[in-house]
């Protein structure tokens, strides 16, 4: 078995036992692992950390720098999943517009909390000054897209799967990371397509950081420009659909 097939099948059973775990203990109550979807229909938060929890070990047995940024991002995922419930607002005008306002929401929190893993991260992937910043802007821009589609059941889940499956056609390192995102998705899409679980912000950004992660591992100076600048401009154009959707009262 390849040691993509095999980051892949632990990073499946990793997030399968991780989620039974949880649904048993619930820490902090059952209340707090239960939200209403976009349809009204409760599910569970299980899932996410689960996920989160999986890919993080996985990717950062590849690459230390790599588990570190997915484990800083699926927390701050998770603070924004408790502290940030309910709070309508969304894309980063209107949390920076908080901000300068005094008020630090849940999302400046994770705004600028998996921009500085991503930085960190990509200071210990690469070498020259340029590529450590490119880096960051791919890991820390990966895991705030796929949040960013992560709008109905099971799309943040196919998506990990659909961008991370050229990853694992690399040789190297970031093929390994690739892989580990992709098992951990695989494990939450059935549940989460059948609007029984959802990963939230705690597992999208997980997941998004091990992809940016994997390119970053995978990747010389033009992929990372590529990408980042793909990045950014998704961004861009996910905080005007973000902020277009707040002025006519939707999301």
């Amino acid at each position: 078995m390849s040691d993509r097939a095999v980051a892949f099948a632990v990073a499946t059973g990793v997030t399968h036992v991780g989620t039974a775990v949880l649904r048993r203990m619930a820490p902090g109550g059952w209340d707090r692992w239960r939200r209403k979807n976009y349809a009204g229909r409760t599910v569970e938060l299980y899932a996410g950390a689960a996920c989160a929890l999986a890919t993080a070990v996985g990717a950062g047995r590849i690459r230390p720098a790599a588990g570190v940024a997915v484990a800083v991002a699926g927390a701050c995922g998770a603070y924004d999943d408790v502290a940030g419930a309910g709070d309508p607002r969304r894309g980063f005008r209107a949390h920076l517009s908080a901000l300068r306002d005094g008020e630090v929401t849940s999302g400046a929190v994770k705004l600028f909390g998996i921009s500085a893993a991503g930085l960190v991260a990509g200071a210990f992937l690469k070498e020259r000054p340029v590529d450590k910043l490119l880096a960051g802007a791919v890991i820390a821009g990966a895991a705030h897209f796929v949040n960013l589609v992560d709008v109905r059941p099971g799309r943040a889940a196919a998506a990990v799967l659909a961008l991370g499956a050229p990853g694992l056609l690399r040789a190297g390192p970031g093929a390994g990371i690739a892989a580990t995102a992709m098992g951990a998705a695989a494990a939450v899409l059935p549940d989460d397509l059948g609007e029984r679980a959802m990963i939230g912000d705690t597992g999208a950004h997980a997941l998004g950081a091990a992809l940016g992660a994997a390119v970053v591992a995978g990747s010389g100076r033009a992929g990372l420009v590529a990408h980042a600048a793909a990045l950014v401009a998704a961004a861009v154009y996910g905080d005007r659909v973000s902020e277009a959707a707040r002025t006519l009262g939707g999301r």
